[in-house]
C-alpha cells in the first residue's frame, strides 16, 4: 500500500492496513514456499494471503494493536505487536486446517508462525532507522558530545533516535566508567571518560563531527569532574548544556506553554563563546573585598556569581531592588555557604550613605552595575536617568577612591557612543567622569584604576528583546519588532561578565599587555557581527517548532523614543587598538577633565531634583555634544 495513502488514513487505520499487508506479503512467502518445499497442497495456497491478512485485522484489534505508535513504541508495545502476528499466524493456519483438513503440512505452519512476527518486527525497526537516518543527516542539527552514560543520556539518544530533538546530533561520548570506552550507545560511540574530555575534543577538531556544545547526562560526576569539564568546555569557547533528569515532576504552571521554554543563548548567537581565562579572573579576585552595585540585576547577579568561584575575602552586594537583591544573596548562600557576604538595599542616589557604606567595609574591588537601562521608559523619564546613571556613578567612584579601592569596573553599554537617548547620554556622562578620575589618579600614593568596560545587548536580560519574544510567543504571537532592518550587537550573559572580569584582571595584573593601556581608555567587549531583530524572531519562532508567519505573525511597530537603527561600539574620534584578548579591544580615550564633568554632573542633579526638566536636559546636551546635535536635529 503506498505511504502517501497511509498518511492520508487515520493513525489507526494507517496501523492496521499496514499490519494486514505485512501479513499478507508473509502468508504469500509461506505459501510459495510451501508449494515449493514443504509439500503444501497448491490449491490451498490461494487462501493462505486473504487467510493471513484477515486474521492480523482481528488478532490486532484484540489485542490493541492499532494504539500503538511505530515511531515511540518501547518494549512492551513491539512485544505486543509481535505477539499479534503470531496469533494471526496461528489462528490462519488452524482456519487453513479445519477448511482443507490434512493440506496444511506442521513445516508450513511453524514456517508462517517464525515469518509473520519476523516480518512485523522488520518492518518497525526499519521505519524507526529510517526516522533516524533523517535526524542524523539534519544539517540544521548542531553537533554535541555528550558527557555522561547514564538513563539522561539513554533517553537523550533515545529521543534522538526518533527525530523528536533534531537540534541536536550526537557524536560521541565520554563517560564516568573507563569500561564503557569503545562501546556504542544507540549508535553513538563511547569515545573515552571524563577526564579524557579534552582529547577527545581535540580529536574531533576540524572535522564534520566538531561538538558546538557539550550536555552533561552524568549526575554520578564528581565536583572535580564537573569542574574539569566546565573548565575544557570555557577553555575551548563551547556552552556546557545540562540533559534534564528522567522521570522529573514539577508543578504545572497553567500560564506556559509546553513548549515555552528559554531559547538556548548560544543557538541564537550563531558563534561560540570566547574563552576565558578562569585561572587570571581568580588569582585577582581571590581573598579581596569586592562590592557589586546592581547585584540583583542581569549583569550584576552573574558578576556576583563569578566572584563567589573565585573565593574573595568578602562579597557585598548592593540593589535597591528587594527581591531581586533576595534572590541573589540566596542563591550564593546555598552555593558559596562559607563565603562572607552582607546584602544591603541602598540606592546609589543616597551620596551620604554610599560614602558611609564604602568607609564600613572598605572595599578593594568596586563593580558598578546599577542603572537604569530601558531606553523608552528613561526617555519618559529622563530625570530619573540623570539621578541614577550620572550623580549615582558620581557617588560609587568618589565613594571608591575615598577608601583606596585599587579598582573599579564601570559597566557601560554601546548607546552611550553617538547617543540619541537620555540612557546613552546619561551613560556617556559617566563615562566620562570615570575616564577623568582615571587619569588623575596617576602619580598619587593610592590611585585608583577606573576599568570601563562597554558592550551590546546581553540575551535574556531582563527587559530585553529575548524575554519579550518568550512572552509574546508564549500567548501565540504577534512578535513585535520595531523596524525591519533593526540591528543589534548580542553576547551571552556569561560570556560578557567573564570578559568584563578579564578586562580588570588584566589591568590589575599588569604587565606588557596592561601597559598599552592608556589611562582613560575603554574596553569594548567584541560582540561579533550585529544580528537584525527580524533574524533573531524568525529564529526563535523556528526554536520553538513553529513556523514564521504562518504560525506565529510578526508585526512592525516604529522606532520608539531615543531608539536607533544600528547601534555602535566606537566613537568616530576613539582610536581602536587590539589587546591580543581573545573578545577585548580598547578605544583609546577622549577625556574631559574629572572637575568639569563632576560639576556639570552635580548641576544637572541639581536640576532634576528640584523637577526642572529642560535644565538637566540642556547641561546633559552641553557635555554630550552628540546628544545635544542629535537632539536638535529631531
Amino acid at each position: 500500500m503506498p505511504a502517501c495513502f497511509l498518511r492520508r488514513l487515520p493513525r489507526r487505520v494507517a496501523i492496521l492496513a499496514a499490519d494486514s499487508a505485512l501479513a499478507a506479503l508473509a502468508g504469500a512467502v509461506a505459501a510459495a514456499a510451501g508449494v515449493a518445499w514443504l509439500g503444501l497442497d497448491a490449491s490451498v495456497a490461494p487462501l493462505a494471503i486473504p487467510a493471513a491478512a484477515i486474521c492480523s485485522v482481528a488478532a490486532g484489534l484484540a489485542l490493541g494493536v492499532p494504539r500503538d505508535s511505530w515511531r515511540h513504541g518501547g518494549t512492551v508495545e513491539t512485544g505486543r505487536a509481535a505477539a499479534a502476528a503470531a496469533l494471526a499466524a496461528a489462528a490462519a493456519g488452524l482456519g487453513l486446517a479445519l477448511l482443507r483438513p490434512g493440506a496444511l503440512p506442521p513445516a508450513v505452519l511453524a514456517f508462517l508462525l517464525l515469518l509473520l512476527p519476523g516480518t512485523t518486527l522488520a518492518a518497525r525497526g526499519l521505519y524507526r532507522l529510517a526516522i533516524l537516518r533523517a535526524a542524523t543527516r539534519d544539517r540544521e542539527a548542531r553537533p554535541v558530545l555528550l558527557a555522561g552514560a547514564g538513563d539522561q543520556a539513554e533517553l537523550l539518544l533515545r529521543a534522538l533516535s526518533r527525530g523528536n530533538a533534531a537540534r541536536w546530533r550526537v557524536v560521541g561520548v565520554v563517560t564516568v566508567d573507563r569500561s564503557m570506552v569503545g562501546q556504542r550507545l544507540h549508535g553513538a560511540s563511547v569515545l573515552g571518560t571524563l577526564d579524557e574530555t579534552g582529547a577527545v575534543l581535540d580529536r574531533l577538531a576540524g572535522t564534520a563531527d566538531a561538538p558546538s556544545a557539550i550536555a552533561l547526562a552524568a549526575r554520578s560526576a564528581s565536583g572535580l569532574a564537573l569542574a574539569r569539564l566546565r573548565e575544557v568546555a570555557e577553555a575551548r569557547g563551547l556552552p556546557l548544556l545540562e540533559v534534564p533528569r528522567p522521570a522529573e515532576l514539577r508543578p504545572y504552571a497553567p500560564l506556559r506553554r509546553l513548549d515555552d521554554t528559554p531559547p538556548d543563548p548560544q543557538a541564537l548567537l550563531d558563534r561560540p563563546e570566547r574563552p576565558i581565562d578562569r585561572a587570571m579572573i581568580a588569582s585577582v579576585a581571590r581573598g579581596k573585598r569586592v562590592l557589586v552595585t546592581g547585584a540583583g540585576g542581569s549583569i550584576g547577579s552573574e558578576l556576583v556569581r563569578q566572584i563567589a568561584e573565585a573565593g574573595p575575602a568578602r562579597l557585598t552586594l548592593l540593589d535597591n531592588g528587594e527581591y531581586a537583591l533576595y534572590a541573589i544573596d540566596m542563591e550564593i548562600g546555598v552555593a558559596h555557604p562559607s563565603l562572607p557576604r552582607e546584602a544591603v538595599i541602598l540606592d546609589i542616589r543616597d551620596r551620604e550613605r554610599i560614602a558611609a557604606l564604602f568607609a564600613e567595609t572598605r572595599p578593594e574591588l568596586v563593580f558598578h552595575a546599577a542603572a537604569l537601562k530601558h531606553v523608552p521608559l528613561v526617555e519618559s523619564n529622563p530625570l530619573e536617568g540623570i539621578l541614577t546613571n550620572a550623580y549615582g556613578t558620581r557617588n560609587v567612584a568618589d565613594a571608591a577612591v575615598a577608601v583606596g579601592a585599587a579598582s573599579v569596573v564601570l559597566i557601560s553599554t554601546d548607546k552611550a557612543v553617538n547617543p540619541t537617548s537620555v540612557m546613552g547620554a546619561t551613560k556617556r556622562l559617566a563615562e566620562m567622569y570615570c575616564q577623568g578620575l582615571d587619569l588623575r589618579a596617576q602619580g598619587t600614593a593610592r590611585p585608583t584604576r577606573f576599568v570601563t568596560v562597554r558592550f551590546g545587548n546581553v540575551l535574556g536580560s531582563t527587559g530585553s528583546v529575548v524575554p519579550l519574544f518568550q512572552a509574546q510567543l508564549a500567548r501565540g504571537g504577534p512578535l513585535t519588532v520595531t523596524h525591519p532592518d533593526m540591528m543589534r550587537y548580542f553576547m551571552t550573559t556569561r560570556e560578557a561578565v567573564g570578559l568584563v572580569l578579564t578586562a580588570m584582571a588584566t589591568m590589575l595584573e599588569g604587565g606588557a599587555v596592561a601597559e598599552t593601556v592608556e589611562r582613560g581608555a575603554i574596553f569594548v567587549l567584541d560582540m561579533g557581527k550585529p544580528v537584525r531583530i527580524l533574524d533573531l524572531a524568525r529564529k526563535m519562532i523556528r526554536l520553538a517548532g513553529l513556523r514564521p508567519e504562518v504560525d506565529v505573525k510578526i508585526v512592525f511597530t516604529g522606532l520608539r523614543p531615543g531608539e536607533k537603527l544600528y547601534e555602535e561600539l566606537f566613537h568616530g574620534r576613539e582610536e581602536v587598538v587590539p589587546l591580543g584578548i581573545p573578545g577585548l579591544l580598547v578605544a583609546r580615550p577622549r577625556v574631559v577633565d574629572a572637575a568639569i564633568v563632576a560639576r556639570a554632573i552635580d548641576e544637572a542633579a541639581a536640576a532634576a531634583r528640584a523637577g526642572r526638566v529642560q535644565e538637566a536636559l540642556a547641561l546633559l546636551s552641553v557635555m554630550v555634544p552628540e546628544f545635544g546635535a542629535r537632539a536638535a536635529g529631531a
